[in-house]
C-alpha cells in the first residue's frame, strides 16, 4: 500500500568526475538518493560524494505537490495514451515537464517501478501517496480492461468537477469570512485607538456626556483592558476544539452534524457531500469498479464527517444484502428526490445514469447558490458595517454638537 504521507523532499549535495574526469558538483532536489544517483548515472558522473540537507520551507512550499498537480498529470497521461504513445514514454515526457522537483521524483519513481515490470496501478499504488486507493482502483480497472485511457480520461473529468466544486464551496465561505474578520478588526483598532483620543478631549469639557457615547467609552475601555484577552482566548479556543476534532471522531461527527444544520451554509454544504457522493460513485461504477469499493471510495472523498459517517453506513447496509436507495434512506442524510432517483436507477439498470443526472441537479444548485449567497450576504454586510462603525462615530461627535449648541 501506499504511504499514508508522501516522502518529504530533499536537498542532495553532490561531488563527482564527468567522463574527462573532470571535477564536477551540484545540487538536486529529490526523494531518495537513489533517484540522484540515478540521475547522475545519466549525466555520466562518477558521484564522489553526496550529503543530505533540509529544504527551506519556501522551497519545501513552492515544490509541494497538490491535488490540482495529480489531476493536471492524469489529464496529461489521459491525453498521451489516447494518441498511442507509450505508458513509460508518456510518463517521462510529463516528469521532463513540470517545475516542482516532488512530483519530478514521484514521476521518476513511477517509471523506475514500471520498467521493472511492476503493473501501473501497483506501481501508483507503492510510489506515491498522491496517487489514493480510488484513483489506484481507477487504474487497475483500466488496465484489466484494456483501456487505461479511457479510465484515466473518466478520473481525469471526475477530479476536475470535484475540484471545480471544491473551489465554489471555498468561494462562498471565503467572502464572509474576510468581510467579518475585517470589521472585527477595524472595530478592535477604533475602540482602542481611535476613542481614546475622544476620551481624553472629552474630560476638558466638564460636562455630562450623552448616555450613548458614554457607553461606547466605556465598551472602549473594557476592549483596552480585555479586548487583547479575549481575541487570545477565542483563538486558543478555536485551535483546541480543531485538536479535539482531529483526536476525537466522535467530537468531529457532533460538529459536522451542527455545521450541516447552519441556516445556508449547512444547505450548501449538504448539497456539495451529495453530489461529490453520487459523482464518485457514478464513475467508479461506470468503470467496473465493484459498488462496494466504490461506495468505500465515495466516504474517503466526502469531507464532510456526518455524510461520511452515513456513507459507511450505507457499505455496510449493502454488504449486508440491503439495496443501495434503502440503505440511503436510513442513514436519513438524502432528500426524498435523491432516493427516488436512485431506486428507480436500480431497479432499471441505468444507476451509473441517475448518479451522474443527480450530481449535474446538485453541483448546478451550489453554482446558484454560491452566485446568490454573495447577493444575499453583500447587502446585510453592508447595513452592518455601516450601523457599528456608524455608531461609532456618531457616540464621538453627539458631545460636540452638543457643545455647539450651548455654545450657540
Amino acid at each position: 500500500m501506499a504511504n499514508s504521507t508522501p516522502m518529504p523532499l530533499k536537498k542532495f549535495c553532490w561531488k563527482g568526475l564527468d567522463r574527462l574526469g573532470a571535477k564536477k558538483k551540484g545540487t538536486i532536489l529529490a526523494l531518495t538518493e537513489v533517484e540522484v544517483r540515478n540521475q547522475l548515472s545519466l549525466q555520466h558522473i562518477r558521484v564522489s560524494k553526496i550529503t543530505r540537507h533540509r529544504i527551506s520551507v519556501w522551497t519545501k512550499m513552492t515544490n509541494k505537490v497538490t491535488r490540482r498537480d495529480t489531476t493536471l498529470f492524469t489529464r496529461q497521461l489521459a491525453t498521451l495514451l489516447n494518441t498511442r504513445v507509450p505508458v513509460v514514454h508518456a510518463i517521462k515526457l510529463i516528469s521532463q515537464s513540470h517545475s516542482k522537483a516532488e512530483m519530478k521524483s514521484a514521476l521518476n519513481q513511477l517509471v523506475l517501478q514500471i520498467e521493472s515490470g511492476v503493473p501501473l496501478a501497483h506501481a501508483m499504488r507503492t510510489s506515491s501517496a498522491h496517487f489514493d486507493r480510488f484513483y489506484v482502483d481507477m487504474v487497475a480497472t483500466g488496465e484489466s480492461s484494456g483501456n487505461i485511457a479511457a479510465a484515466l480520461d473518466r478520473l481525469a473529468t471526475y477530479r476536475e468537477k470535484d475540484e471545480a466544486l471544491q473551489a465554489k464551496i471555498v468561494k462562498a465561505m471565503l467572502y464572509p469570512s474576510m468581510v467579518l474578520i475585517v470589521s472585527i478588526a477595524v472595530t478592535y483598532l477604533m475602540l482602542t485607538n481611535v476613542i481614546p483620543e475622544f476620551e481624553s478631549m472629552f474630560r476638558g469639557f466638564n460636562a455630562n456626556l450623552p448616555w450613548f457615547t458614554t457607553l461606547v467609552l466605556d465598551l472602549s475601555d473594557w476592549s483596552q483592558t480585555y479586548g487583547l484577552l479575549v481575541i487570545v482566548s477565542l483563538s486558543l479556543s478555536v485551535a483546541s476544539l480543531k485538536l479535539i476534532c482531529t483526536k476525537s471522531e466522535r467530537a468531529m461527527l457532533y460538529i459536522s452534524k451542527l455545521l450541516v444544520k447552519v441556516p445556508i451554509i449547512g444547505e450548501l454544504i449538504g448539497k456539495a457531500s451529495i453530489a461529490k457522493f453520487c459523482r464518485t460513485l457514478a464513475t467508479s461504477f461506470s468503470s467496473g469498479v465493484p459498488i462496494l469499493a466504490g461506495i468505500h471510495a465515495s466516504a474517503n472523498t466526502t469531507d464532510n464527517s456526518y455524510y461520511q459517517y452515513a456513507i459507511l453506513s450505507i457499505h455496510t447496509s449493502v454488504a449486508a444484502g440491503t439495496p443501495i436507495h434503502l440503505a440511503m434512506r436510513n442513514t436519513r442524510a438524502f432528500p426524498e428526490l435523491v432516493l427516488q432517483m436512485v431506486m428507480i436507477g436500480e431497479e432499471t439498470g441505468k444507476l451509473d445514469d441517475m448518479l451522474n443526472r443527480i450530481a449535474l441537479v446538485y453541483e448546478a444548485d451550489v453554482d446558484s447558490t454560491v452566485d446568490n449567497l454573495g447577493k444575499i450576504i453583500e447587502p446585510f454586510i453592508i447595513v452592518v458595517l455601516g450601523a457599528i462603525i456608524g455608531g461609532l462615530v456618531i457616540a464621538m461627535y453627539l458631545p460636540i454638537f452638543n457643545l455647539m449648541s450651548v455654545i450657540g
